[in-house]
């Protein structure tokens, strides 16, 4: 049955609705004293005057809904008894939060009217323990939760309102023990989140709002905004994130502005005109549809919200959010561009020498150097397995991943046979994870078990290809029972974008004539998995399909198993990033005897077997080992060996060759000419698919280091780097690649510039902060992904709104000339230029200074349509159906 306040909240109107205004802050300016209170001890504890000074808490309520409020909070943002218990209270919090219910209802009757309802809103603080921290463990604070919440159904709350929230895992504690009063009741309220971003644009843990928005997605909430900690000013950028991706109603209750303190208390300097005007300004532009106040909050703020929100209507907002897994900092969407979302395969004790060593050691530190050492591997994801035999797997799986969660920035997948291992994960890991794996193998009782298991916490699932009869082994049968889980997975209620199906690389490698097929069969399953199952995933655990086979030639079938996989539609892997090739680096025999066997193309006559490519491939690596080559082929030309090296990402001999280069060039054609060449050429093997993510950033990482070696032999500029121009670079908020940025900075400055590198992952806030410290000329942008340059938009429209008009530049994987010079331009009031390379930003700043300094613009406007006109026409020759080339930015 719908809930009158979720009618009201969606009835064909639209209202806006306002919040009531601080609790605390209107208790404090009643003077009470410590025998309102309760006596000395109980001072402060304001949960407490529900029980001994009732009306001062009516007397709040009251003047909240005379200012106008549609919705007040219950006295109860302390009153777990957690927090209770601080004041030896705890044995009263089922009388105190059902009391503190009453007297809300009690006043807001007072008030409503048909033509205006007023409702009360159950408060749920934080606690006092931040749970990712470990101060307190899932199931404890889950039931203090579920134990106010019971109080605050039967006391009759309209809604419920989890608040000030500071850990991701505290919401999921809560949002789990509101459940389960819901599902103790057989009956349901409204539910609403209200996260706090601190000044420095996190969450108290460091979770950004990509990461909170994706972590709470999953759950059934009807209302998902910001409160506390800042004023209106600072929470723009998160509400605007929100508006534009959340399903869900926004919310904005800010403080009164950010505290001074000023004799010892908290003053908050914001007036009501001032929230009144910020927040009509969310409303009407980022359809913010619930405003308050938070702390500093008079009845006066709320006056002015209640008078606009008589004519106000919220915009109506085109949301969409990218399918993806997080961890507790920030996202990772489950679709990479032109590469797979890789799982790190490492971290798993049932694969795993160095991992089993290092568990049945209990070195956790040695573990979490593992989890490191695959992030700068290029892993998305972080797979974790702790299954072994003889060990308590339970406690193995919290201790792990409450470290790893705390020291990698990644997301998780929790891998087990057993489900309480994946829940004992669950419970320690904030972030949104992937559960690895559920089946049909001991029937439907245990994969409905791990269903509910990602329902409950919010996670992705892994579903492989096994039934009652085993594991399928032909493309029909893992097509059935993916058809099936699907089905059946959808209707319980997990999004199709949820879920992974690993169609099972079974071994082509032991001669066994039923397993000749196997590879064929589970790429053909991809394919008909991706044509007909709508919305999924598929996901394979690569290194199976080589088993037995000498390491060199494991390390070449994967890669080609892996690409071709990629081809028919896998979109994820569990593999090592650096046991895995490019094509460009397999040879093409090898490469014509890899598919073949993969595709079991034996030569028969008659009923011999005349060619048989499992055979063929054990030949070509007779004696062939893993060992590290010693870098690029000496008999190679200079120049192209310079090239070489950075395509293959091969920093041995670098600085050798370098130096030799150095003989016979100026550093800066080094990099221009051939070094440059050599990116080229990865960003054409990257935008093909024959080179995948990782690859490309070797390369970026070798170019890093050839670029440090030869900046000391570059000639600097004569010109005081101060008085010559200021550049700003920045990679954008999300991105976190850099080589070309920095590569910019190194030629900048050495040409005399003064650059400021204000590094990666930007928001627009740091970068017109550094515009407005240092008075630049020129803002430059970088970034590697798709997702970047929605960014670049987004923020040129902020450089408008802060009245900026300087020059900026334009450079990333992503971007193309034609999409800088006319959307880019077309949405910014000041110049946008495409940044080809670093050289073309040393070339714009050569023309722009000397315009500047001599207010002639005439030649350099020249120069500008010239530069658009060029890159126009060379525009116009790659055909829409190829992607753009990774520039130097990127």
């Amino acid at each position: 049955m719908t809930h009158p306040f979720l009618e009201h909240l969606h009835s064909p109107n639209r209202p806006v609705i306002v919040f009531d205004g601080a609790m605390g802050t209107n208790l404090q300016s009643q003077n009470l004293t410590a025998e309102d209170f309760g006596g000395p001890q109980y001072e402060g504890c304001n949960e407490y005057l529900v029980h001994t000074n009732p009306e001062a808490v009516a007397k709040v309520h009251r003047d909240f809904l005379a200012a106008g409020a549609d919705v007040i909070e219950t006295d109860t943002f302390g009153a777990t008894s957690i927090v209770l218990a601080e004041y030896d209270l705890a044995d009263q919090t089922y009388y105190l939060n059902k009391t503190a219910v009453e007297i809300a209802k009690r006043v807001a009757a007072e008030f409503s009217t048909p033509e205006k309802p007023r409702f009360v809103a159950g408060s749920l603080g934080p606690t006092t323990k931040l749970p990712t921290l470990g101060h307190i463990d899932f199931d404890t604070l889950k039931a203090n939760f579920a134990e106010q919440a019971e109080a605050l159904f039967d006391g009759g709350v309209d809604l419920f309102l989890v608040e000030t929230c500071q850990d991701v895992l505290q919401i999921k504690a809560a949002l789990n023990g509101i459940e389960e009063v819901f599902a103790k009741k057989g009956d349901r309220r409204p539910l609403m989140v209200s996260v706090t971003m601190e000044s420095m644009g996190t969450m108290l843990v460091g979770s950004e709002i990509n990461a909170v928005l994706t972590i709470l997605a999953p759950y059934p909430i009807d209302i998902l905004g910001l409160n506390c900690a800042t004023g209106p000013d600072l929470m723009k950028p998160h509400i605007k994130y929100l508006s534009e991706h959340s399903p869900f109603i926004v919310s904005c209750i800010p403080n009164a502005g950010l505290p001074e303190n000023v004799g010892g208390q908290a003053h908050y300097r914001l007036t009501p005109m001032e929230l009144r005007m910020a927040l009509m300004h969310f409303v009407e532009d980022l359809g913010v549809q619930v405003i308050g106040g938070c702390c500093g909050t008079r009845p006066e703020h709320i006056q002015q919200l209640a008078e606009i929100s008589k004519t106000l209507k919220p915009k109506i907002r085109q949301h969409s959010l990218e399918p993806a897994a997080a961890s507790i900092y920030s996202t990772q969407p489950y679709d990479q561009d032109n590469s797979f979302l890789i799982v790190g395969e490492r971290l798993n004790a049932s694969g795993s020498k160095k991992c089993r060593d290092l568990l049945n050691a209990e070195d956790w530190d040695g573990l979490v150097s593992m989890a490191r050492a695959q992030v700068k591997e290029g892993a998305h994801i972080l797979d974790v397995n702790v299954d072994y035999v003889g060990r308590n797997g339970v406690r193995d799986m919290h201790e792990l991943v409450s470290r790893i969660v705390n020291n990698v920035t990644l997301p998780l997948m929790l891998d087990s046979t057993e489900w309480e291992k994946m829940e004992a994960g669950l419970k320690v890991a904030g972030g949104k994870c992937l559960l690895n794996s559920t089946n049909y193998e001991d029937g439907e009782p245990r994969f409905l078990k791990v269903l509910d298991l990602a329902k409950k916490y919010g996670a992705g699932i892994v579903i492989g290809t096994i039934d009652e009869d085993g594991m399928a082994r032909t493309a029909e049968k893992k097509f059935q029972i993916a058809q099936r889980a699907y089905r059946q997975a959808v209707e319980h209620g997990i999004p199709a974008s949820e879920i992974f199906f690993d169609t099972l690389a079974l071994p082509i490698s032991t001669g066994i004539e039923e397993d000749r097929a196997n590879g064929k069969a589970t790429i053909e399953s991809i394919r008909r998995i991706r044509q007909e199952l709508p919305g999924c995933h598929v996901i394979l655990g690569i290194s199976n399909i080589s088993f037995g086979l000498s390491p060199a030639s494991r390390v070449v079938l994967n890669s080609m198993f892996l690409h071709e996989a990629m081809q028919a539609g896998m979109d994820a892997a569990i593999v090592s990033p650096n046991k895995i090739l490019p094509l460009s680096k397999i040879e093409d025999k090898h490469q014509e005897v890899c598919l073949d066997l993969i595709y079991d193309r034996r030569k028969f006559d008659g009923d011999v077997c005349v060619y048989d490519p499992l055979g063929e491939l054990t030949t070509l690596f007779e004696g062939v080992t893993t060992k590290r080559d010693k870098g690029v082929d000496e008999s190679l030309p200079l120049e192209e060996r310079l090239k070489r090296h950075i395509i293959d990402g091969e920093r041995i001999g670098l600085e050798k060759i370098l130096t030799t280069a150095l003989e016979q060039y100026p550093p800066l054609q080094i990099i221009n000419t051939f070094l440059l060449d050599g990116m080229k050429v990865v960003g054409e093997l990257f935008g093909s698919g024959q080179m995948q993510l990782p690859f490309v950033l070797q390369s970026a990482e070798t170019m890093k280091t050839a670029v440090a070696y030869l900046e000391p032999f570059m000639e600097k500029s004569e010109t005081d780097s101060n008085g010559k121009g200021t550049f700003i670079i920045a990679t954008v908020k999300g991105d976190v690649h850099d080589i070309g940025k920095n590569l910019v900075d190194i030629i900048l400055t050495n040409n005399g510039y003064r650059v400021i590198n204000l590094g990666i992952k930007q928001p627009v806030e740091n970068i017109i902060q550094a515009y407005e410290e240092h008075k630049a000329d020129c803002i430059a942008m970088s970034g590697l992904l798709v997702k970047s340059t929605a960014f670049m938009k987004d923020n040129l429209q902020a450089f408008n709104e802060k009245g900026i008009t300087v020059p900026v530049i334009l450079g990333g994987a992503a971007l193309t000339p034609k999409f800088v010079h006319q959307d880019c331009q077309n949405t910014y009031k000041g110049k946008v230029i495409y940044g080809k390379d670093a050289f073309s930003d040393l070339h714009f700043m050569d023309k722009l200074m000397p315009a500047k300094a001599g207010n002639n613009w005439d030649d350099f406007q020249g120069f500008l349509d010239e530069v658009v006109t060029d890159e126009a026409e060379i525009t116009s020759e790659v055909t829409t159906e190829e992607a753009p080339l990774p520039t130097p930015h990127s």
